[in-house]
């Protein structure tokens, strides 16, 4: 019999394992619903922690006390935690060992020197900056670099980025391929950057204007998509022919990778290092939030070639992060990062980790809900224009489909579209209006996947009586982390 049909409630929430399951002869459950099987996890696990439970009455007074912004929820209000997958991975037991043999003498540890062993080998940057996140290495490279009036192209710049240029005078510039754009297009490369485009751009600029030429791989704000190899090439030919520099955002590197040595077929059969290392031979210099292919929950660092450059994101460090050794981190964690991004290269985990995303995705598809194609690396984005088209733009309903999860499962998701970016980038910001169901690193399980999927099914099948949202406070920057929101009616009825 389907499990879902005896599953134990709390004020309407599922207790037991999802309704996708049906129970065998032995009594465990088995996964009988189309698509690929869940993947095998290569790793077993030695620590457990209790995941909250929280009731229907508790998830909508939670809601109610947050003003309906799921970023000011507690953790303890949290069934299960797709906000980000930034800082929320497991570390291994080899870097837990490695946190051990902390070196945490303020200036010369030797943490740092592994550390920067580490990234050398991987990128062959010769000047590298640590800090303690990537919205840190952004900072430093884009106060160094970025001045009122410069023009910053980028495949498509996510917010912390888009907030850092603007921060300095800057206009953020989005040049992705017009395919980024189409949510329900197929294609390899949607993270690819518009050569037309971006030539146009630097032509009509100058390089005077545009200090740099960043590219985010893989790309966060259209869907965790890859950019190629082949593509990349011509970025930096362009830019370079002009004397500009390109940088990378390269957080998501190692998915990136992966991506290029399964469909670019120069690559297949390479390593994800011998991969990374092509674009970072191609790169001047890169930032990166060590928070996702690090593997940790804290770190990033800022590399570049520039000696000249390096000089000033030296002083640039000192005044903000700490000393140049440390960056703002205990240096025990430099460590855990110099092995976390080590393993983010090895393949198994790599194909564990795309497998899962890859998994998710397929489960919603197979409930008919409407998600960004192909999957990308990180996370599966639900298209919101075509999950509550009754809903308009004014009526927030990215935002409005987040809580809605909530309400439903207790899950944390967050919104990327018009809240997030609001009107501060170029042409206001992306077309696109998503709801990101980002997956930490090697934490939840293929049950705890699949229950996702079937609670974000249920709210698929009664979308149309899903109301939107209204602003109640809006910052002028950043506003998805602070924004305060209540639903359409209750605003609409205290107008006078």
């Amino acid at each position: 019999m389907p499990v879902g049909a005896a599953r134990e409630r709390a004020g309407g929430h599922p207790r037991a394992v999802p309704a996708v399951y049906e129970v065998g002869p032995n009594g465990a459950p088995v996964d009988e619903t189309p698509g690929t099987p869940p993947p095998f996890e290569p790793y077993r696990v030695k620590v457990v922690e209790r995941l909250p439970n929280p009731t229907a009455a508790e998830r909508e007074a939670a809601l109610e006390r947050a003003h309906y912004n799921l970023f000011q929820l507690r953790s303890d209000e949290i069934r299960i935690d797709l906000l980000t997958d930034s800082g929320t991975n497991a570390m291994s037991d080899r870097q837990w060992a490695a946190m051990m043999v902390g070196d945490e003498s303020y200036a010369g540890s030797r943490n740092f020197t592994r550390f920067e062993s580490v990234v050398r080998k991987l990128t062959g940057f010769p000047h590298i900056f640590p800090t303690h996140q990537g919205r840190a290495a952004e900072n430093l490279l884009f106060s160094t670099l970025c001045r009122p009036g410069s023009v910053i192209p980028n495949n498509m710049h996510f917010d912390t980025t888009q907030a850092h240029v603007l921060h300095n005078g800057g206009r953020p510039v989005n040049v992705a391929t017009a395919a980024a754009y189409d949510p329900d297009l197929d294609a390899p490369f949607k993270g690819n950057v518009d050569i037309g485009a971006l030539t146009r751009l630097l032509d009509l600029e100058g390089s005077e204007k545009v200090p740099l030429v960043m590219v985010t791989i893989t790309n966060n704000t259209g869907g965790g998509q890859p950019v190629s190899l082949a593509n990349f090439r011509e970025v930096s030919k362009v830019a370079h022919a002009r004397d500009i520099p390109v940088y990378l955002d390269m957080c998501r590197w190692a998915e990136n990778a992966y991506f290029v040595r399964e469909r670019e077929p120069e690559m297949r059969g390479r390593s994800i290092a011998e991969i990374g290392r092509a674009f970072f031979d191609l790169a001047d210099g890169a930032t990166m939030s060590a928070k996702k292919d690090g593997l940790v929950n804290i770190g990033g660092f800022v590399a570049t070639r520039d000696a000249d450059v390096a000089a000033r994101l030296n002083e640039a460090q000192i005044l903000f992060e700490g000393f140049t050794t440390y960056g703002g981190l205990a240096r025990r964690d430099l460590e855990a990062m110099a092995v976390g991004l080590e393993e983010a290269t090895e393949l198994e985990y790599l194909e564990h980790r795309i497998a899962q995303v890859r998994f998710l995705g397929e489960r919603l598809s197979a409930l008919g809900v409407p998600i960004l194609r192909p999957v990308g690396g990180h996370a599966v984005y639900l298209d919101v224009h075509r999950f509550l088209p009754h809903l308009s733009d004014e009526e927030l309903p990215g935002q409005a489909l987040v809580v809605e999860i909530y309400r439903e499962g207790g899950i944390r998701t967050v919104e990327v579209g018009s809240l997030m970016f609001g009107k501060e980038g170029d042409g206001g910001g992306p077309s696109l209006e998503l709801v990101r169901l980002a997956l930490p690193r090697r934490v939840y399980s293929a049950a705890q996947i699949a229950y996702v999927a079937e609670a974000v099914g249920r709210v698929f099948a009664r979308r149309a009586a899903i109301r939107g949202l209204r602003y109640t406070h809006r910052p002028a920057h950043l506003p998805h982390f602070t924004a305060r929101f209540a639903p359409s009616e209750e605003v609409a009825a205290k107008v006078p």
